[in-house]
């Protein structure tokens, strides 16, 4: 008797595609992960079925996820999506389900905070979508939901990011907010 695939794992075809573009992409932006090599970052994803699947939620709506380091104590490698612009798939969402649901009329179909949890991601804090942008220039064109400390979320209000005039910019809105050329972006620990 065969055994269930989980939800959260990809066939076994499309896990070895999904391996060697992140290794073309690892190995083409060298400069994201300085002093890491790519054989135990593949090792540690051919150990985590989930990390990988989340991996290819990221990839399939437009993130192009990347190694930008590890974490120290837990050994754990950090993707985050590495996109020029926040990714395709992810914008026009509010910034969260309470947001979503205050809306009237108009409503997106979904939530930065849903999304980023069906896919298995966390949202950049503030400081990692600095970080992101000191790796390269990000979101010239659009913008990015960032998580938001709960005492500015408490009154209503989002942070998101963007880089214009040569500078790293987070902004507030509404949480009820959309936009065509706002999303966000994700960070995976595996």
């Amino acid at each position: 008797m065969k055994s269930k695939k989980t939800e959260k794992q990809l066939l076994p075809e499309k896990g070895e595609e999904l391996l060697n573009l992140l290794k073309a992409r690892f190995e083409k932006n060298g400069s994201r992960h300085p002093g890491l090599e790519w054989a135990p970052v593949e090792a540690r994803l051919r150990k985590h079925p989930a990390g990988l699947w989340s991996l290819h939620e990221m990839e399939k709506t437009g993130g192009e996820p990347d190694v930008v380091g590890r974490e120290n104590g837990t050994g754990e490698y950090l993707f985050v999506d590495c996109s020029p612009e926040t990714p395709k798939g992810r914008t026009r969402v509010c910034y969260d389900r309470e947001g979503l649901d205050s809306r009237k009329e108009h409503k997106p179909e979904d939530s930065a905070m849903d999304m980023a949890a069906a896919m298995g991601i966390e949202l950049l804090t503030e400081e990692q979508y600095r970080g992101l942008q000191e790796l390269g220039e990000f979101d010239t064109k659009t913008s990015s939901w960032v998580k938001t400390p709960g005492e500015i979320r408490n009154l209503g209000g989002a942070l998101f990011g963007d880089r214009r005039f040569g500078h790293v910019f987070i902004y507030h809105n509404g949480a009820q907010s959309y936009y065509g050329v706002r999303g966000f972006r994700g960070m995976l620990r595996v």
